[in-house]
């Protein structure tokens, strides 16, 4: 059946589908929102066509036609086909959507198609149109860039992006190349300091960065956006992580600030607040990923660090000057002396007394010692006395005992005990000087009464001998029971030997007990009065601190080898020296070998030395108890020398070497109290001295 405007019943059923479909958007917010108030009605055209009815768009015009209603409504009927065809055709006209089948006019011919189709398809095909383009546009820059870097790339602030990689490859080696091997600039705080990147471990993997860098990337917002700017990526590095620790760990200390505590200081005699500082370490589980990630960027490597906090406050600096510093400096201080006092100024008093934080955000008063010392002692020295070892005064053959002297001297420690609690004190009058009363020999003098006001006593201590009177008196009727002299060294060696022998003399081998030549003279060095000298150094001459002590060893050696002392240590020189007896002589190096001697008597032997510009004597005192001789053997085993030629050399000496050989050497002691013999046989072997040669002269 054929509707009255010329359509048929399944035409209607599809157009009000398709309006519905392509309206369903208003037709649920009405739904959703129910029925609009009657002046959105009124503006919406609802007033216009039957009841139950639902306008999409602006309202339908009047109809002029002899045909239309009074508001141009469709009629039925054979006379408004053509009339009605043109007007539900009209692309301006709206069409009826029934909400309920059979209700209402069914919609013209063609008015869906002519709603929708016009007015919405015009802005979808432009769309679709620039879509189009663009595809187009981001195909063809894909395909122009797919070997390249990525637009916008920079490694190092060196620009990479777009170039091909091998391109990119060679920017980077010659651009950053100079980077590599210059020292990295560390920054921590306000702190600075330099690593080597090749002892660092650092090495920059050039195909690992370009690999980073990544693919041409497909997201089209990112390609376009890498048009205007640019994309930092960090260089891949090589790293050796304990090389980098060690060198971080080189440089710390150049790196972290130590917290400086706030304390008081004086400015003349008024104490000024010093505030604290916090200090700050470098963040060593995190520096070393930092100076793999920066160190090829410009600027320095800023290092994370960690700040130290401070434990003292401005109260306590406070309360430090008002309950000590100011009151240590209201007078004098006085030290009381055996027989005589020392006054210390209160300018003196400002140079040591010290302030140290207590940990509960305070300070601790105190003194530096040594500054506290030296402003005292000197007006204190002849309180003192040092301390004199037992001597014997030779006369001819016999020797007399000159008594030890025991020292009195300052016991600084002790005597500054009470020195903070005396500075708090008020000003008042100095005590007297105390003399203390006569006492004993060898009785502890009497103590001056404890001192009150602003005054401490200083407290003396006894210093015993190293060699006593009873020590040597235990000698007896002491006699000359070993000597030996020898000849020929040259000024500097004798300066040494001279130096070695003042060391010695007067020094006792207790009975039981073993002499040691390095620990009696050490250390060897300048600071001790030794001087460089000549030396034997593998073979050829050289120089050395010290040098010449060994001829001291030889004779000291050799008056133990006549005195009987027991042979504990002791080394022959590798070459033969001719001033020297041979298979009877000894070398000394500080630290390896040693001279060692031991007394098996029940008596001490008492060592003493004369020295002149052209020999060293080493005579032994003590208890006669053996008669030696020496029995050297032939030389056997003789070799030449060789040669040794130490070319331009700037320090080669030339010398005429000697031969070498081996020999026996053996000492028969006969015991004075019981007649027998001991023999003690000691063989040598003395290598060749090679004849030195300095290009070939």
């Amino acid at each position: 059946m054929t509707s009255p405007g010329g359509r048929t019943p399944e035409d209607t059923a599809v157009d009000t589908d398709e309006s519905v479909t392509e309206h369903g958007a208003h037709t649920e917010a009405r739904t959703e929102h129910g029925a609009l108030d009657e002046p959105t009605r009124a503006m919406s055209g609802d007033t216009v066509g039957a009841p139950g009815s639902t306008v999409v768009g602006p309202p339908l015009e009047t109809d002029s036609s002899p045909h239309g209603g009074p508001h141009g409504g469709p009629h039925d009927g054979p006379d408004d086909g053509p009339a009605h065809a043109a007007a539900t055709t009209d692309p301006d006209r709206t069409a009826w959507i029934p909400t309920v089948p059979g209700d209402g006019p069914p919609p013209g011919p063609g008015a869906h198609e002519a709603s929708s189709g016009g007015g919405r398809r015009r802005p979808v095909l432009l769309g679709a149109a620039v879509v189009g383009l663009l595809a187009v546009l981001y195909v063809g820059d894909l395909l122009l860039s797919s070997t390249d870097v990525p637009r916008g790339v920079a490694v190092a602030g060196v620009e990479i992006g777009g170039m091909g990689k091998p391109e990119a490859e060679e920017a980077l080696r010659s651009q950053l190349s100079g980077r590599t091997s210059e020292p990295v600039a560390l920054q921590a705080g306000t702190a600075s300091a330099t690593v080597d990147p090749r002892a660092a471990g650092l090495e920059l993997d050039v195909e690992g960065t370009i690999a980073r860098a990544g693919e041409q990337p497909f997201n089209p917002w990112t390609r376009l956006t890498s048009l205007f700017g640019t994309r930092d990526v960090a260089p891949v590095t090589r790293v050796n992580a304990f090389a980098l620790g060690q060198a971080l760990d080189g440089v710390r200390p150049q790196l972290d600030r130590p917290v400086a505590e706030g304390t008081v200081r004086y400015e003349g005699l008024e104490p000024v607040a010093v505030p604290s500082v916090p200090g700050s370490v470098v963040d060593g589980a995190t520096a070393g990923q930092a100076v793999v990630d920066h160190w090829l960027d410009p600027t320095p490597v800023a290092l994370p660090v960690a700040e130290t906090p401070v434990t003292v406050t401005p109260e306590g600096i406070q309360r430090a000057i008002d309950g000590f510093a100011r009151p240590a400096v209201a007078g004098p201080l006085t030290v009381v002396g055996d027989a005589k006092n020392a006054t210390v100024t209160t300018r003196a008093i400002t140079s040591f007394v010290r302030f140290t934080p207590d940990g509960r955000g305070g300070l601790t008063p105190g003194i530096d010692e040594p500054a506290a010392i030296a402003a005292i002692e000197p007006q204190l020295r002849t309180t003192e006395a040092e301390p004199r070892d037992a001597t014997l005064a030779f006369n001819g053959a016999t020797a007399e005992v000159v008594p030890a002297v025991v020292g009195r001297e300052i016991d600084w420690p002790r005597t500054f005990s009470g020195v903070v609690e005396a500075l708090g004190r008020p000003d008042g009058e100095a005590p007297p000087v105390f003399t203390p009363p006569p006492t004993a020999p060898g009785a502890e003098p009497v103590a001056p009464p404890p001192a009150t006001g602003r005054a401490i006593n200083a407290v003396y201590t006894t210093t015993p001998p190293k060699v006593t009177t009873e020590s040597l008196a235990a000698l007896g009727p002491a006699e000359m029971i070993g000597e030996f002299t020898t000849r020929g060294f040259k000024p500097d060696s004798g300066q040494n030997i001279k130096r070695v022998a003042e060391i010695v003399n007067g020094q006792v081998i207790a009975p039981n007990s073993v002499f040691s030549l390095n620990e009696a003279s050490s250390p060897r060095n300048e600071a001790n009065g030794f001087v460089p000298a000549g030396i034997i150094d593998d073979g050829a001459p050289g120089r050395g601190v010290g040098g010449g002590v060994s001829q001291f060893a030889t004779t000291l050696y050799n008056a133990g080898y006549f005195a009987g002392l027991r042979n504990v240590e002791h080394k022959e020189h590798s070459y033969y020296i001719t001033r020297y007896p041979a298979g009877r002589e000894a070398t000394v190096f500080e630290g390896s070998i040693d001279l060692r001697l031991g007394n098996d008597g029940p008596t001490p032997i008492y060592i003493r030395t004369q020295w002149t510009p052209s020999s060293i004597t080493v005579q032994l005192y003590g208890i006669k108890r053996f008669e030696v001789t020496s029995e050297p053997g032939p030389r056997t085993n003789q070799t030449p020398p060789g040669v040794r030629d130490l070319g331009g050399n700037p320090e080669c000496k030339a010398s005429q070497g000697s031969e070498g050989f081996t020999i026996t050497d053996t000492r028969v002691l006969r015991n004075l109290q019981t007649g027998e013999v001991r023999r003690e046989p000691r063989t040598v072997r003395y290598e060749p001295q090679p004849t030195v040669t300095c290009n070939g002269r």
